[in-house]
């Protein structure tokens, strides 16, 4: 006989996995893992096949339909407000829909993240949650890119730690939590090894690149400005803020296990990830 996990484990893998957010930096990666392990994937995007929208609730309906389990990743934030109501109503879609098998990506230190994780637990799922510090390639698939090619990063950021992760330590455990048993009901807080500061993160890319690369401290009236500068939609001008003047107030200056208690290592290294990705030369001037 097979344990309900194992049952769910087995369908899951048989099945289509419906990954929201697909071509993110956690998506896409988490795509190519289970893609390279002959498990079907459903990539779950407005330019998807089915589309998916998180704005249009018309679309969820084909997306969901025939998949084993869900890998939730909300865009374009799950700290935007609205999120976490957003996310209820999909996981709840889900769940009525036959396919419990949940597994919400969500963010450290950040209340709209926290709520939406108490809603996809009440949801009747079973549930697996990654709670995320910030990306490594938010430095290099983000909006620091060009920061970097042009030799500063200026941010209302001073001292505060932060253990960031990497997204390739992120999607090996989602791809173990949606394949593998023993992952139901547990919340992994993943972090990087060791707290770095925004000044030292740059320094290690700039060693990492041979280039003289620096961090700059600024006021919160000159981001904003910096910001407004640059035309992006009203949510993203408020994520930002919000990560800036509020998330990154020394609330997740701690490190945590959970690489090691879903993976059994340790995570990479920022300074791992600074090498690997200068040798790609997305950094180069």
């Amino acid at each position: 006989m097979f344990s309900n996990e194992e049952i769910e484990t087995t369908d899951t893998t048989q099945k289509p996995i419906l990954i929201l957010g697909g071509t993110g930096k956690t998506g896409r990666r988490l795509a190519e893992r289970l893609t390279a392990k002959g498990i079907p994937v459903r990539i779950g995007s407005r330019s998807g096949t089915p589309s998916f929208d998180w704005q249009d609730r018309e679309s969820w309906d084909a997306a969901l339909k025939g998949v084993g389990a869900v890998y939730i990743s909300y865009y374009p934030d799950i700290a935007v407000p609205g999120a976490a109501e957003t996310v209820e109503a999909l996981a709840r879609l889900a769940v009525k829909r036959g396919i419990r098998r949940l597994v919400l990506l969500s963010g450290r230190g950040e209340t709209e993240a926290q709520r939406a994780e108490e809603m996809v637990k009440a949801s009747g799922a079973d549930w697996t949650i990654l709670r995320c510090s910030w990306f490594s390639q938010n430095f290099s698939e983000g909006f620091l890119v060009e920061n970097i090619i042009e030799g500063e990063v200026a941010l209302p950021v001073g001292a505060v730690g932060e253990p960031f992760v990497d997204t390739d330590d992120i999607a090996d455990v989602a791809e173990a939590v949606l394949t593998r048993p023993g992952h139901v009901g547990q919340l992994y807080e993943l972090t990087g090894p060791r707290l770095l500061s925004f000044t030292e993160a740059v320094a290690e890319i700039a060693k990492a690149t041979g280039r003289d690369i620096r961090f700059r401290r600024i006021s919160h009236a000159e981001f904003t400005s910096a910001v407004a500068s640059h035309n992006l939609p009203p949510e993203f001008a408020w994520l930002l803020d919000e990560l800036f003047t509020e998330v990154l107030d020394g609330r997740n200056e701690t490190l945590t296990d959970g690489v090691q208690r879903a993976l059994g290592r340790r995570p990479k290294d920022f300074s791992t990830y600074a090498t690997e990705t200068a040798a790609t030369g997305i950094w180069s001037n």
